[in-house]
C-alpha cells in the first residue's frame, strides 16, 4: 500500500480523522488522532508524544519518541462513528526513526530480522487461540474500605442478570460448554459479527465456537499467520471483541481466571517456521514427525520456559488459571495429543504443510508482541545449541502427568507458582533474549519492575474470602 492507495481509501469512505494506534508495555493500546489532511505529514514525520506518561516506557530515550504509521495497517476503523482511517505505528527514536529497544513492536520486528540473520528460516507462522469471557455485566472496586467484584451471564444459572428470570430454561448448570449449540450458546451472532468484522480486515480465522465455561466463554483461533503481523492482528481482534461486546451491551474480559473454580481462559499459540516453503519442523520418521530442528525448538522453549513464562502468563490472576484439573499445563514438557503438557503436538496436524506444535501455557493479558517474540527468541536459542528435552527430563510424555504419583510429578520442572517467581526467572535467565539486540537490558528491568508492583499491589491488599475465613477469629 502506498500514498496514493491510501488516499483514495480516504476519499473513498470521506475519512474526516487518522486515528494512530501503539502499544505500550502493559500490553494496551494506546491512540492519537489528527484531521485526515494531516495524512502526508504524519507519513513522513510522525506524531512526537511523551513517552515518560505511557506505564513502562520512561527511559532515556522518553524525551525524543515519535509514532511513526505502518501504512500497511491501514483500514477504515469499523467501529466510530466519524469515518476514521487507523493506522498501527512504532514508538520510533525522533531523529533516526528506528524504533526504540522499548517499543513491543519494534521488539517483533527486529526478532524477525533475527530470525533471518540465523539461516534456519526464512518465515514464521502462527496461530494463536484467544479464549475469553462475555459476561452481561461486569462490577468490581477496591479501596481501602471495600473490595470485591459481581459478574453475571445469563447462560449460567449461578448468575443470572437481575432482569433475567429464565423463562425460557436456556441458562444452564452444573455442565460443560464445549461447543454447546444454539439456543443455549446465547452469543453466537455476537461471536460471528466479531469474526465477520476480522475477516473483513484481513484476519484469516480458523473457527469460532463455544468453551467450556458455561459462564458464556467464548473461543476465537485464527489460521496460520505471518509473524510479526499477527502480533498487530492479535491487539486488533482483542479491540474487535472487545467493542463488538459492549455493542451489543455486553463485556468482554481476556482475565486468565475471572471466575472461581470454572474453566479459565488462556491464550495458545501453535508455530511453524518455514524456509523457502518447506516446514523446518517436518521430518518423516521422527517422533511424531518432528524434525531435529524442532525438537531442538521445543527444548529451547521448554529450558527457557520458567523466564518465558513473565511474558507470557504477566498478570498476577494468571496463576489463579494454570492449576491442576482445568486442562492448564503447569510442567514443563512436550507430548503429542497431551492436553497436560506445556508443548502439545497436535495429532491432526500430520502432513509435511501441517505440522507445528502449540505452547499451551499463555493467556489473553500478555503483551503480544513480549510474548510471541520471546518464544521465538527462545526456540531459536534451542535450534542453534541443539538442546535436547530429553536431556532435561522435558518429554516427550504422551500419559496424562496428572495421574501420576507425586513422587515422579516431582521429577519434572514446574512453572512458576506466582508472578514474583516468574520475574525473578526472568531475571535469572533473559541473556538468549538479548541475542541480535531483539530485547535490551533496559526493557527486561522495566517489565521486571512494572511487574513487581503489580503483585505487590494485589499482595498488599486484604482479599474478600480471608474476611470469610478469619474476620470472626
Amino acid at each position: 500500500m502506498d500514498l496514493q492507495q491510501i488516499q483514495q481509501m480516504i476519499d473513498e469512505n470521506e475519512v474526516k480523522a487518522i486515528d494512530l494506534k501503539y502499544c505500550g508495555m502493559d500490553g494496551k493500546w494506546y491512540h492519537i488522532t489528527c484531521p485526515a489532511r494531516r495524512l502526508a505529514n504524519v507519513l513522513v514525520r510522525g506524531i512526537p508524544f511523551d513517552g515518560s506518561s505511557i506505564p513502562g516506557m520512561r527511559s532515556v530515550e522518553s524525551g525524543d519518541m515519535v509514532l511513526m504509521p505502518d501504512i500497511e495497517t491501514a483500514h477504515i476503523d469499523p467501529f466510530y462513528d466519524t469515518p476514521t482511517l487507523r493506522m498501527i505505528c512504532s514508538i520510533c527514536d525522533a531523529e533516526s526513526r528506528i524504533g526504540v529497544k522499548k517499543d513491543p513492536r519494534s521488539v517483533a520486528l527486529r526478532a524477525h530480522e533475527y530470525l533471518l540473520s540465523t539461516g534456519i528460516a526464512d518465515s514464521s507462522t502462527w496461530i494463536p487461540e484467544l479464549e475469553y469471557h462475555l459476561f452481561d455485566t461486569a462490577q468490581f472496586n477496591s479501596d481501602p474500605f471495600s473490595a470485591g467484584y459481581n459478574f453475571s451471564s445469563s447462560e449460567s444459572k449461578d448468575a443470572l442478570p437481575d432482569d433475567n428470570e429464565d423463562l425460557d430454561a436456556l441458562s444452564l448448570q452444573g455442565v460443560k460448554g464445549y461447543h454447546m449449540d444454539t439456543p443455549f450458546d446465547q452469543y453466537y451472532e455476537v461471536r460471528q459479527e466479531m469474526v465477520d468484522t476480522m475477516e473483513e480486515l484481513g484476519i484469516n480465522i480458523r473457527y469460532h465456537h463455544h468453551e467450556v465455561g458455561i459462564s458464556s466463554q467464548q473461543e476465537i483461533e485464527t489460521e496460520l499467520l505471518e509473524f510479526p503481523k499477527i502480533c498487530d492482528d492479535v491487539m486488533v481482534m482483542k479491540d474487535i471483541i472487545r467493542r463488538t461486546a459492549l455493542e451489543n451491551g455486553l463485556s468482554a474480559s481476556f482475565m486468565p481466571k475471572p471466575v472461581y473454580n470454572h474453566a479459565g481462559n488462556g491464550m495458545h499459540f501453535h508455530i511453524m517456521l518455514h524456509k523457502k516453503g518447506k516446514n523446518v519442523f517436518y521430518k518423516k520418521g521422527g517422533y511424531a514427525d518432528l524434525s531435529k530442528e524442532a525438537i531442538w525448538f521445543i527444548g529451547g522453549i521448554l529450558k527457557h520456559g520458567r523466564a518465558l513464562i513473565a511474558f507470557t502468563n504477566p498478570s498476577t490472576n494468571s496463576y489463579k488459571r494454570l492449576l491442576p484439573g482445568f486442562e492448564a499445563p503447569v510442567k514443563l514438557f512436550y507430548g503429542l495429543a497431551n492436553r497436560s503438557a506445556a508443548i502439545r503436538i497436535p495429532r491432526y496436524a500430520n502432513t509435511p504443510e501441517s505440522k507445528r506444535f502449540e505452547f499451551r501455557t499463555g493467556d489473553g493479558t500478555c503483551n503480544p508482541y513480549f510474548a510471541m517474540s520471546a518464544m521465538l527468541m527462545a526456540g531459536l536459542d534451542g535450534i542453534k545449541n541443539k538442546i535436547d528435552p530429553a536431556k532435561y527430563n522435558f518429554g516427550p510424555f504422551d500419559d496424562n502427568v496428572f495421574n501420576w504419583s507425586e513422587e515422579k510429578k516431582a521429577t519434572l520442572l514446574s512453572i512458576p507458582a506466582n508472578l514474583a517467581e516468574a520475574m525473578q526467572a526472568l531475571e535469572e535467565d533473559h541473556d538468549f533474549l538479548l541475542q541480535g539486540g531483539v530485547f535490551n537490558q533496559e526493557l527486561i528491568d522495566s517489565h521486571i519492575a512494572l511487574k513487581m508492583k503489580e503483585y505487590e499491589a494485589v499482595n498488599a491488599r486484604p482479599h474478600p474470602h480471608e474476611m470469610m475465613l478469619y474476620y470472626n477469629l
